[in-house]
């Protein structure tokens, strides 16, 4: 293996082991048992469904039990508000603009991170143990300074770690703390399984049904987000002989899942913030409501499918900008052979984009509900997303993209440098 190559990885694993300890670091002047007390009797509900995305730091009110969240939801607002207004969308294709477009996000973090923390510390006012113990140690007003602060320098830290793994290490940063915030909990997930099946809760041909519900997911995300429409490019003989020593690429790859784990997650979310909200209330109204969005329900399920096919398209269109891509072509002498540059080439990218994304948004769908559906018919005790998996295996693909890229280059720079 090439040594640059290596040492990328090895940065990659350093700055993931370093996140891994961030999540045992708590907030001072919290019970830590309380809170780990309070999640565990909620571990089929959003406030597990949190947990198990920040890599269980949440159990341990860590000091990044905020996850990456904010950030990511930071950069979803000024995605949309590039989309909505052409000032800002401007700035973010300029190579100054970018970087004061990424200070925004960075603000923004900020300003939904200090508010989040300062949610959380209030709400774990009334939060207290089976043995009368309170979840806050301290004076009320004293921890929520502290909380604030304390969540906010690791909100800060996960931010720097994602950008330092994208500069100097493999893949993309935020993407990969997430990928080990959710195969942190494997091992315990296997263990529990195994508890079960000893204790005999768990039947073992039930347990080989899970893993074949799980290869067979694992298999159809491999195979649609390898998946891609190549549309053929012609150029001019002009452009050819001026570009007869470089590589020009002859076709537009548009991938079957163009917007990627983004509406699953951004599904997720949506759903998962009124039921969290809803819990702390006793009246039977809100608690009816708060029990039809339980995420162990099929009503959540269901509209899970429903908002994902919404923000599949809604994110395809941004992420896939035909008109952009159609104005390029002309400025560079290219065309589609049998459509005219210019709007009429916009109007065939976008229907074949449209089309694209209705199989891209149906697959997302079911493979965020159809994997539960399955382990709960079969009786399992607990939760099962495809969420989950599709984030892992999509990052996972991702990652083996990128050290491949780096391979190839690698054996080029070698090839010039020492020739045939």
């Amino acid at each position: 293996m090439d040594k640059n190559l290596l040492n990328k990885i090895l940065i990659t694993l350093a700055f993931l082991f370093a996140y891994r300890i961030l999540a045992y670091v708590p907030v001072p002047g919290v019970n830590v048992d309380v809170i780990k007390e309070f999640f565990n009797s909620n571990s089929n509900n959003a406030l597990g469904l949190f947990n198990m995305f920040s890599g269980n730091a949440a159990e341990r009110l860590s000091i990044i039990s905020l996850g990456i969240m904010p950030y990511i939801t930071s950069s979803i607002i000024m995605e949309l508000l590039a989309a909505t207004f052409p000032n800002l969308g401007k700035m973010k294709k300029e190579r100054d603009g970018m970087q004061k477009y990424m200070q925004i996000i960075r603000y923004l973090t900020i300003v939904i991170t200090v508010v989040q923390a300062i949610g959380v510390s209030i709400g774990l006012q009334s939060l207290g143990g089976r043995g009368g113990e309170q979840a806050i140690m301290i004076d009320l007003n004293l921890f929520i300074a502290i909380a604030a602060v304390s969540m906010l320098a690791g909100t800060m830290l996960l931010m720097w770690i994602g950008e330092q793994i994208t500069q100097r290490g493999i893949g993309n940063g935020i993407s990969l703390i997430i990928f080990a915030g959710i195969v942190s909990g494997i091992p315990s997930a296997i263990g529990g399984t195994i508890n079960l099946v000893n204790t005999s809760e768990l039947n073992f041909l039930v347990v080989i049904g899970i893993l074949i519900v799980i290869l067979a997911t694992i298999g159809a995300i491999i195979f649609v987000e390898m998946g891609e429409r190549r549309i053929p490019i012609s150029y001019s003989r002009k452009v050819v002989m001026q570009n007869q020593n470089k590589r020009i690429m002859n076709y537009i790859p548009i991938k079957v899942n163009l917007s990627g784990v983004i509406p699953p997650i951004f599904a997720s979310a949506i759903l998962m913030f009124p039921s969290t909200i809803l819990q702390a209330s006793t009246n039977k109204y809100i608690q009816a409501v708060y029990d039809f969005l339980n995420p162990n329900g099929y009503m959540f399920n269901f509209l899970t499918f429903i908002f994902i096919i919404f923000f599949a398209y809604f994110y395809a269109s941004i992420v896939f900008n035909t008109k952009d891509i159609s104005e390029n072509l002309k400025r560079q002498g290219g065309f589609i052979p049998g459509v005219r540059p210019g709007e009429s080439t916009a109007t065939y990218l976008n229907e074949v984009a449209s089309r694209l994304t209705l199989g891209g948004a149906i697959y997302l769908g079911l493979i965020s509900t159809l994997p539960w559906v399955l382990v709960k018919t079969m009786g399992v005790p607990f939760y099962f997303g495809g969420t989950s998996v599709l984030i892992v295996v999509s990052v996972a693909l991702d990652t083996m993209r990128r050290i491949e890229a780096q391979m190839y280059m690698n054996k080029y720079q070698t090839l010039s440098a020492v020739g045939l």
